[in-house]
């Protein structure tokens, strides 16, 4: 895929143990984010254009799994946090393409920790679900099992 768009996709150059980037973290996410890995608040405005709608959470601490560092997250209206990541220097966020042309602010952010998030039990399935995905995919893509 190309012409990414994702907030930090230029210094996104960081690299799991396949050699992979968020780039093509971003590539496979683009195949497996669906309405089911959204948050349940946003599902009904979900869809293929603005497939990274309500992803944010799941998506970042997935994303430490791989790559580590910490999440962060920007409170939003409504006191929800979008999250995103920060491994060194390297700052990025998958799912900022949600917000259109709105420019978000990454300084000031507080870590957010899973422990938290994931006391919700539909947000750690969702998290599952979008882990379990991924995993097929590296294995269809690498023929790992």
């Amino acid at each position: 895929m190309s012409g990414y768009c994702f907030y930090g996709w230029r210094s996104a150059v960081i690299q799991d143990k396949r050699g992979l980037t968020p780039r093509d973290y971003y590539d496979i996410l683009s195949d497996i984010w669906c309405a089911e890995t959204c948050a349940p608040r946003l599902r009904d405005k979900w869809s293929k254009d603005n497939k990274t709608l309500g992803q944010c959470s799941v998506t970042a601490f997935l994303m430490q799994d791989i790559f580590g560092g910490k999440v962060f997250g920007i409170l939003r209206p409504g006191g929800n946090y979008h999250c995103f990541n920060v491994v060194g220097d390297c700052v990025f966020d998958l799912t900022s393409e949600q917000f259109g042309d709105e420019v978000l602010n990454y300084e000031d952010s507080s870590e957010q920790l899973r422990e938290i998030h994931f006391k919700k039990e539909e947000k750690r399935m969702r998290y599952e679900l979008l882990k379990a995905q991924t995993q097929l995919s590296l294995e269809s893509l690498t023929g790992e099992n």
